[in-house]
This record gives C-alpha cells, sequence and structure tokens, in this order.
C-alpha cells in the first residue's frame, strides 16, 4: 500500500522538534508499521527525517518564507499547484493523507480526481486560531478552503469533539467526520517501575512549549504551597518558550528556584528520558485554553507510567479518569492542584496504581499504531494490506 502523506504548511517543520512536527512523524511511522510505504510531500521538511523514517521518500517544495505574511499566504496557496504536479508524477497511490492547512488543498484534489480515498487531519480551527494569535490577510479565501476541503475530503479525522463539531460548522458532513484523539507509542516511553530512579525526593513534572494556556503560574503557586507540607519536592520543566522568563521571574520571587530544574529546548527522542525522572505528571491549562486541543503531552505521562494532575478543561476528562488514572482540578486552582499533588506525594501506592491504570489506558486505546488503523478502517483500506509499486 502506498500512502501521499501531504503537509503544506509552512510552519509545520515534519521533521523538526515542534508538537505538529512529533504528531507527523508518529502517525507516518504508524503507517509503516502497518505495512505502508509513505511519500511525503511537503513545503517544509524542517531537516532530516530520523534512521526510522530514512524510508520515506520526501519531495520538498522549494518555498520561500521570507517577507510579509501577505507574500507567504500567497505563495502557500500558489504551492498547490506545484504539489499536485508532484503528487501526478509519482506511481499510483493507495491514499492520500493530508494535515490540513489554511491554504491546502492539493491533497484532497488530487484525491477526488483520482478517486483515491482522500483522509484529511485536522488538528484545529486554523483560520480562528490564525486570526487570533498571529495575522491572517485573505480570511475569506482562508474560510473558503476550509469549506471546501472539509466538505471533499472522504474522511476528515479531527482530534477533538469540538474540533468535529467546528469541521461540521463549516460544511463538512457528519457521516464523515470522526473524532480520533491523538496518540502515543508506548514503546518510547518505557513503563515506569519503581527502579526507574533512586531519589527520595518527590518530584513533579511538566512538559510542553510554555505558552501562556499552559497556565504554568498556577503550577507555580501550586508548587510554592506544596512545599510547605514536602519541603523536599522538586518540579522539572521540559520544554522552552515564551513563558520562560517570566516563570523564573515568579520562581525567583517566591524564593523556590533553586527546586526546579529546566530541561530548555529538546529533540523530541530526549522526552522519555526526562518524564522518566518525574513521579507525576501535570497539565494545569486555564479556564480559557482552547477546548478543541488533544494533549500530546498527556498521553506521553500515562505511558510513562505517570499519574497526571490536569485541570478538567478541553480533552483532558476524556483522557485522564479522575481518581483511576489521575486527578482532575479545576482550572486555575492553584490550593486544588497542590492538595492533590500532596496526597500522591505522601501514596506510592497510588501514583503506582494510577500508572498503571493510564499505561494500561494507552495500549489499549491510545496507540499511534490504534490511531492509523481506525483511519485506515475508515478510509477502508486495510491496514497492513501492501500492494506493491515500482518507483518508476
Amino acid at each position: 500500500m502506498r500512502i501521499a502523506y501531504v503537509s503544506s504548511d509552512p510552519g509545520v517543520p515534519v521533521f523538526g522538534s515542534k508538537g505538529c512536527s512529533v504528531h507527523a512523524q508518529e502517525v507516518m511511522r504508524a503507517m509503516q508499521r502497518a505495512g505502508a510505504e509513505v511519500e511525503l510531500h511537503t513545503v517544509r521538511t524542517g531537516g532530516e527525517p530520523t534512521s526510522d523514517l530514512s524510508s520515506v521518500r520526501v519531495h520538498e517544495l522549494d518555498f520561500d518564507r521570507k517577507g510579509g505574511r501577505e507574500a507567504v499566504e500567497r505563495r502557500a496557496q500558489e504551492a498547490n499547484a506545484q504539489l499536485l504536479e508532484a503528487l501526478a508524477s509519482r506511481p499510483a497511490y493507495d491514499m492520500v493523507y493530508e494535515r490540513y492547512s489554511l491554504w491546502g488543498t492539493a491533497g484532497m484534489e488530487f484525491a477526488n480526481s483520482s478517486g483515491l480515498p482522500g483522509v484529511l487531519e485536522v488538528n484545529a480551527p486554523l483560520v480562528e486560531e490564525q486570526a487570533t494569535h498571529r495575522t491572517l490577510v485573505n480570511r475569506d479565501l482562508a474560510e473558503e478552503i476550509a469549506s471546501r476541503v472539509f466538505s471533499t475530503a472522504a474522511v476528515v479525522v479531527a482530534v477533538s469533539k469540538d474540533v468535529r463539531e467546528y469541521v461540521c460548522s463549516k460544511g463538512g458532513a457528519p457521516e464523515r467526520v470522526h473524532v480520533i484523539p491523538n496518540g502515543v507509542d508506548p514503546q518510547r516511553f518505557l513503563k515506569k517501575t519503581a527502579a526507574s530512579r533512586k531519589e527520595d525526593n518527590f518530584r513533579v513534572g511538566f512538559v510542553g512549549s510554555l505558552k501562556p494556556w499552559h497556565d504554568l503560574t498556577t503550577l507555580i503557586s501550586a508548587y510554592v504551597l506544596l512545599l510547605e507540607s514536602r519541603p523536599d519536592a522538586q518540579l522539572i520543566i521540559v520544554g522552552d518558550g515564551p513563558e520562560r522568563s517570566r516563570i523564573e521571574d515568579l520562581l525567583n520571587a517566591a524564593n523556590v528556584a533553586e527546586g526546579v530544574v529546566f530541561s530548555g529546548a529538546i529533540p523530541p527522542e530526549e522526552v522519555p528520558a526526562w518524564v522518566q525522572k518525574m513521579d507525576v505528571g501535570t497539565a494545569p491549562y486555564s479556564r480559557d485554553a482552547a477546548r478543541y486541543f488533544s494533549p500530546l503531552k498527556i498521553l506521553e505521562y500515562m505511558a510513562s507510567g505517570l499519574p497526571v494532575v490536569g485541570s478538567n478543561t478541553g480533552q483532558i476528562p476524556e483522557l485522564v479518569e479522575d481518581g483511576v488514572s489521575g486527578i482532575l482540578h479545576e482550572a486555575e486552582d492553584a490550593a486544588g492542584l497542590a492538595r492533590s499533588l500532596d496526597r500522591l506525594a505522601g501514596s506510592p501506592e497510588l501514583r503506582s496504581r494510577m500508572g498503571q491504570a493510564g499505561r494500561q489506558a494507552v495500549e489499549e486505546r491510545h496507540s499511534w499504531d490504534s490511531v492509523v488503523d481506525t483511519t485506515f478502517r475508515l478510509a477502508q483500506v486495510p491496514a497492513g494490506q501492501v500492494r506493491g509499486h515500482s518507483d518508476g
């Protein structure tokens, strides 16, 4: 089985280290494990593929990301013609899988014209996101493109219920829009055991890009409260981002900076080792955090056998069973977060039980393999059935 994976968003470096990059790489890995031959068509590779993706044939357009926003938008629209030409020039595909982007139409257009199953992956309401957090010059055209690709895709994979509602409101046929949350590769995140680390101190962890909606302010406040009962507790923050300096100021102002470890920006392959240093993983999203997200960090914590402490917002309550695989608290409730952490600090047995439940949930329902197998089933393409084609 030959699959064309199309990524026409210049903001997605497919082989980079951003969350979107990890997502794209993991989907392609799972496709390969299912027996598929994957070819990538993209405007931005962002680096070289990892060794386990070295067999992916890469077709990268020469895309200029310099200049003003209007020029970049125009070039992104023009890239569709080049992508169509590249797709048509290859030996026959069995399926086209396109990551939805603001200006991308080539993947679904090629699938329709070729009579192939076309799967559109939608991770966010990009028009609203771009207009709110960045700059969007030609919003009308972006809305038109969204409606066009949502309505023509044979299968739309939405990462959350809120994304599905958005897609349907913009023209996606409800019977063709399916919710498949993000996944994780359980093999990358080894199950946590008592021998994973030797330190006695309780370690609270966070993984993320340090954006405002992650609400590290509440996490810092909770950590300060936790230190009153657990003075040896440590906080590990994995990642980097725009909130870094403000977080450091908060820690210094509270005189607790010495108990906090920052990893800084790290490549994805180093994340599992950092997560293994933790006793609990946190996801303290704020009340105004976008509800459409499907957080990878939650699944990475669970795959590592960590109990999760997170706010009861967005998709978190669907992934974390309160009292079973973790503990949920009200968003922006530092005292509630601190109480949950203190409870887990005092009970290694509870941490172990919740961690085991989370790991089991990941293995049964949230692996990337299950995500891809479900996608193949919806597209009516049997997973693992390989059709041989020459490269020609």
